[in-house]
Formats: C-alpha cells, structure tokens, sequence
C-alpha cells in the first residue's frame, strides 16, 4: 500500500486521513498545532465508532485504521515516506502555495502532490514546484468518509500517468472519481456557488425567507439540503472564498458574491462553525431553527 501522507487535521483532512487508513493505507496526520492533531485523532475515533453502532464496521476493524495513522507537527519530516501526499490546509492561496514549496522541497522525488483545493487552480499550485506533472487535486466531498464523490483535477502539465492512478486510488477508497480540467471552480463549485449565491440574493430582495427558499428547494427539486443549510454547513467564509475565486478567475459579474453573503462573513456568521448563519447551531442539536435576525 501506498504511504500517504494528508496535510491539515481539520474537518476535511482528518476525513481523508479516516478513509485512507480505513482501506488499508498507513497515513501520516500533519498539522503544526498538537492539540489540532489530537483533536482530530478524537474526531475519526468518534466517526468510527458510528460505523461499529451501525454495523458496518468491527471493533478490530476500528482499531486496526486508528492504528494506520501516524500525526506530525513538521511536514519535512512527516513527509519523508510519503508517496502520495493530500493537501487539505484553509482555503487560502498564499498558504497553499507555501505548502507545495515545502512538499516539493521535502517530498521523496517520485511523489504524487496532491490538493483537495474546492477552487484554487491546480496548475497555479503546480507551478511551484519542479514537479508540475506530479500535481493534482483531489477534491474530496465533506463528511469524506460518506460522500462518494472524487473530483480529480488535471493541472495544465499533470501527466496521464498521474491521472489514472489518483483515479485508481480513488476507486480503492470506494469512492466514485470523476476527471475534471482545471478552471476556477472546476465542476462542483462552478455549479453549486452561484446557485447558493442566487438563494442568498432571493433572501437579500426580499423573495422569500430563509425556510422558504431551502423548502422549495428540497421538495421541489429533491435536494437533502436546502442552499441556505448547505451554505451554512459549508461555511459561509468558505463560499465567499470560493465565489471571489470564480469572479477573479472568470470576470463575469454573475459570479459576485451577494452584499448579504459579504456582510455576514464580516460579521462573524459563518454558519456551523461560528454557530449562527442562516440558522442556528447549537451544539449537539439537530434541530433547524431559522437565525433571529432572519425571523419574519
């Protein structure tokens, strides 16, 4: 099995890090903060015991992939023996790209650089390195170990060898892979972004309210989630991040992010993680209670 190695132990990377070393792969956690790592350690032990309750795993089955992953504070030395390497670090250009430097500084020479990037150009991020056809994204759905989806992304000078065996390794994880080129947004976000943007403009113009829009949405087109929930779920910053991305990268203003959405990422309303978007969040509840400020 491959050596992986999966940079960031945040919601997306201790998923990926949980999947990998569920199908057999060792993996090492890196993150620069310890408490971060072990938080995450928690957060795939409480995931995997959700898979024992419902049976779909044994408790040796847990405990062998908990005992598959590795954590460590420092990529040059965590990445020594990797030969794949997933980034999943914040959305963030400038800090990304500074990890590839890094990972082509570090990485053994015939390593498969990887990124689960929702938007950022892959060939921008492969121009980094001195290894352009080794890098490609891997853009995971979150919660990873649910989601089936595998959005593979060729950069400009990611070779065809690259590509099917990020396409092979995807399959071994029991996910669906699904070749894509690389624009802003790809194909996930260059679709979902402006719908979650028109839902939030209806709500700016007043059309209708929060639970309106999501309701018609999830009964009249089949969605699980309506767009003002998954917004919320997502991260109202990370939509933000994603939109002026497919605005800069496109230049066509239907991809401008609405006032609301910009207001309330500088507010602080964030969604989940903040506990308040469109809907509170109340820890441990499952409940879907409109934000008071939304409440007609």
């Amino acid at each position: 099995m491959l050596h992986v190695a999966v940079i960031g132990s945040g919601t997306m990377g201790n998923g990926i890090a949980h999947v990998f070393a569920q199908h057999g792969f060792p993996v090492t956690l890196i993150d620069i903060s310890q408490p971060a790592l072990d938080k995450a350690l928690g957060t795939i032990g409480k995931n995997l015991d959700r898979q024992v309750a419902k049976g779909s795993l044994s408790e040796g089955d847990k405990m062998a992939t908990m005992g598959r992953i590795t954590t460590h504070t420092s990529i040059a030395e965590g990445v020594t023996n990797a030969q794949l390497v997933v980034e999943a670090a914040t959305e963030n250009v400038d800090l990304k790209l500074q990890i590839f430097r890094d990972l082509d500084l570090y990485a053994p020479e015939g390593a498969i650089l990887a990124s689960n990037t929702s938007s950022i150009s892959i060939t921008r991020i492969a121009a980094v390195t001195k290894r352009a056809e080794q890098v490609i994204g891997m853009h995971f759905m979150n919660p990873v170990p649910v989601m089936k989806l595998v959005e593979v992304i060729r950069g400009y000078a990611t070779s065809d060898a690259v590509t099917q065996q990020v396409m092979d390794i995807s399959r071994q994880l029991g996910k669906t892979p699904t070749e894509v080129n690389d624009y802003p947004g790809f194909v996930a976000n260059r679709i979902l972004m402006p719908m979650i943007n028109e839902a939030i403009y209806s709500l700016f113009e007043g059309v209708a309210g929060v639970e309106e829009i999501d309701t018609v949405m999830k009964l009249g087109m089949a969605h699980p989630m309506g767009p003002l929930q998954l917004a919320d779920f997502i991260g109202l910053d990370v939509c933000l991040a994603i939109l002026q991305v497919l605005h800069e990268g496109l230049g066509n203003p239907k991809y401008a992010p609405c006032p609301l959405l910009v207001n309330m990422v500088m507010a602080g309303r964030l969604g989940v993680k903040s506990g308040e978007g469109f809907y509170t969040h109340s820890p441990g509840s499952k409940d879907l209670v409109v934000a008071s400020r939304f409440r007609k």
